[in-house]
């Protein structure tokens, strides 16, 4: 086996652990916050709220936050670093609170291999369809509000509370500018490729990316501000890469292994990295057959594969995947960069990454 393969294996057993670790704490946290809950007796939708809130946390994926939360960590000390764990429920409060919203604005039915928060509701008051729209907006307020608490109450020293804290409110706030700015770019005939960037960037790349690192810094006794450009030049870089492997995914994917249809954003009529470059590529008559499928939500698998056939014949796939490959190269390259600093082995993570985020194939 190459000293790759064998990093590459060390790895994903180090994720399999985060996973492991986060799954353990986050029942023990729904556990405990059920039983110590503000709320009136009186109020049966408080708890039914707290079980939803629950139960999409922890259908949670492979956590590659909660992982950069402790690889950032350990590129200080291999040591346990207290307010880890508080920041790892942050992070993902946060982001249920993301998915929660997001599933709001695209109607989305499904989540995570079950109903989304909103269809939940739609489904328990068919006849109250503002009711369940509002309490799906307040359960997703909620987990915003909850994931600020945890690091308030957390055992952390208080000036590394306080940052934390500091550093989650401006991901929040960084992450509703990028879900603007998302609905923005699809009122665009053509948007420029420095928007599909931005989008990237403030949606995803600064609280998935950049605040995991951010708080693994600070609990291991780091001002991150000291780094700052570098962790921010990394962060983008991956976030644009992940990016662009989601948007390559939905035309080019595997249905069955990614356990959803391709052709989503087709029909939602979003102009995405995979889009863009198929418009970019594509002759007048092949454009006007993609511009009559944006947006149509009727549109059928066949539409779409003709569509896929059009992005094959133009080399789409082939120049999106050589992109990708550049810009996770470039992230590797920045994360060298920190060895003269920082520990060897959490390094090799951060350099890893790039390319699994281009590999992964869901």
């Amino acid at each position: 086996m190459t000293d790759t393969a064998v990093l590459a294996e060390q790895i994903r057993a180090r994720l399999a652990g985060y996973e492991r670790r986060f799954g353990t704490l986050s029942e023990q946290y729904f556990r405990d916050l059920a039983a110590t809950f503000d709320a009136p007796s009186s109020s049966r939708f408080t708890p039914e709220c707290l079980a939803l809130l629950r139960d999409l946390t922890l259908r949670g994926g492979k956590r590659m936050r909660v992982a950069l939360l402790f690889e950032a960590a350990r590129l200080v000390t291999a040591e346990p670093v207290e307010g880890l764990d508080d920041a790892a429920l942050s992070i993902e409060l946060l982001q249920t609170h993301g998915l929660i919203h997001d599933d709001i604005i695209d109607d989305t039915p499904t989540r995570r291999g079950g109903p989304s928060t909103y269809y939940a509701y739609r489904e328990q008051f068919p006849g109250r369809p503002q009711a369940a729209l509002g309490l799906a907006v307040l359960a997703g307020d909620l987990a915003l509000a909850l994931s600020l608490r945890v690091l308030l109450d957390s055992h952390a020293p208080l000036p590394v509370r306080q940052a934390m804290v500091e550093v989650q409110t401006r991901a929040a706030s960084d992450t509703f500018v990028g879900q603007i700015i998302d609905l923005e770019r699809d009122f665009a005939a053509d948007p420029d490729e420095d928007v599909l960037h931005d989008v990237a960037d403030y949606k995803t790349a600064r609280y998935s990316v950049l605040a995991p690192l951010r708080l693994g810094l600070l609990a291991a006794g780091v001002d991150p501000s000291l780094h700052d450009e570098e962790l921010r030049r990394y962060a983008r870089l991956v976030g644009i890469c992940g990016q662009m492997r989601d948007d390559y995914l939905d035309l080019f994917g595997d249905s069955g292994t990614m356990g959803k249809p391709t052709g989503t954003d087709i029909r939602e009529g979003r102009r995405n990295y995979t889009v863009r470059a198929v418009l970019a590529a594509a002759t007048d008559s092949e454009r006007k057959l993609v511009e009559s499928a944006l947006g149509d939500g009727a549109c059928t698998e066949e539409t779409v594969a003709a569509i896929r056939d059009i992005a094959e014949l133009r080399g789409v796939p082939e120049s999106m995947r050589a992109d990708m490959q550049r810009r996770a190269q470039a992230a590797a390259a920045e994360a060298a960069g920190w060895r003269p600093r920082w520990r060897e082995e959490a390094v090799a993570f951060f350099e890893y990454l790039p390319r699994w985020s281009v590999e992964r194939a869901r």
